[in-house]
């Protein structure tokens, strides 16, 4: 029987070398070590989201509305509902819904949104008269010369016939994979779940278990909470521009509704083409008075509604908001936008909930060895 090598110790020269380096430099090397190992990691794990982002996008847009008809699909099986026609009629819900809303709003707006683009050519052109005779230091010249760029930068950025048939048909195929991952989720995802609980070690079996957990109960308290929050932001802001007289309420509620979903630039983007129509249809009073509304209806979403419906457990920094938004949409465009915040609050929740557990597991070891210490007599100094 072979005995097992020892492991050999690094040399002295080079342990007593690294002893002497300043405890800052020291620390400095490592923290900048593990700081390169984590970018590489990500970079890595980037360039993968990339290649595969039409079935990332899909996945975690498959993963927000099974936690939004998670609840659908429960109360079906307590009718007695066997699991597959529990979970198709919830997807053929989903569809029906989605179906009408969209008819009802095509029928309410096809006919303005024509209208939508004269008013908004004419909100520019307003703006434009107003930033080159207003005293500020803009020429008419400069700012046609700026629009001849951005317009160039667009033309030279849009996609050729051929791409776009590919992206068409691309978005096809992933609205298909939704449906039918988003079927077999509702139907088979606990079991899934378990499944994949049961192949990891035992030991760390429970904190997965808390971790998936919380994660899911994140994931479905942010789509339960984007949905409520969307409705009444257009709710509200289309009220107010009903009251102040502004043409094409209704199309611009329905933007306000979708821009809800991209958390901040998109209450921002929506807010912003609503005062322009306002601007361009009744004249910079309407105008101010529509952006007062806005600004206000966004205040009592964020301060007020958005802390009782979204739960706390889901509320982000805004500076992490931004740099997920960011980052999902240079990945991904709108879609990258619409998943990035929800992927990134429901990793923090399990994060967060490893390291808690973690945390607690060490404090009690230290209580223990304390209480062991202070119980023996002969361990005093």
């Amino acid at each position: 029987m072979t005995e097992p090598t020892a492991v050999t110790p690094p040399p002295a020269g080079i342990r007593q070398t690294w002893e002497r380096i300043p405890w800052l430099v020291r620390s400095a090397v490592v923290w900048s070590a593990c700081l390169v190992v984590v970018v590489a990691g990500l970079y890595v794990l980037g360039r993968i989201a990339m290649l595969l982002a039409p079935l990332a996008i899909a996945l975690a847009v498959t993963l927000f509305l099974t936690a939004l008809l998670d609840p659908v699909t429960l109360a079906l099986r307590r009718l007695r509902l066997p699991a597959a026609l529990a979970a198709l009629v919830s997807v053929l819900l989903l569809l029906a819904v989605l179906a009408g809303a969209v008819t009802l709003f095509w029928t309410l707006t096809a006919d303005q949104f024509a209208d939508l683009s004269r008013e908004l050519d004419e909100g520019l052109k307003r703006t434009r008269e107003f930033l080159t005779s207003g005293g500020l230091p803009i020429t008419a010249e400069q700012l046609d010369e700026w629009t001849r760029r951005a317009t160039e930068g667009l033309r030279q950025g849009s996609p050729d016939p051929v791409a776009g048939a590919r992206t068409a048909a691309e978005v096809l195929g992933s609205v298909l994979l939704v449906v039918v991952l988003l079927f077999f989720l509702l139907k088979d995802g606990r079991s899934m779940w378990r499944w994949a609980l049961g192949r990891t070690a035992e030991g760390s079996r429970p904190l997965l278990a808390a971790a998936g957990r919380n994660g899911w109960h994140t994931l479905t308290a942010y789509s339960r909470g984007t949905m409520i929050i969307a409705a009444i932001d257009a709710i509200g802001i289309g009220a107010a521009l009903l009251l102040l007289g502004v043409p094409l309420a209704f199309p611009l509620a329905l933007i306000t509704f979708l821009g809800a979903f991209i958390p901040i630039i998109g209450a921002t983007v929506a807010g912003s083409v609503a005062v322009l129509v306002a601007l361009a249809a009744n004249g910079p009073t309407t105008a101010l008075l529509a952006l007062a509304s806005v600004i206000a209806v966004q205040q009592i979403e964020g301060n007020l509604l958005e802390p009782l419906v979204m739960k706390r457990q889901v509320r982000l920094h805004p500076v992490v908001v931004l740099v997920a938004v960011t980052a999902g949409t240079l990945l991904a465009g709108i879609a990258g936008a619409f998943v990035s915040v929800p992927v990134v609050a429901v990793l923090y929740r399990m994060v967060d909930t490893v390291w808690r557990a973690r945390r607690a597991a060490r404090d009690r070891t230290t209580g223990a060895q304390t209480s062991a210490v202070r119980g023996n007599p002969e361990s005093g100094p």
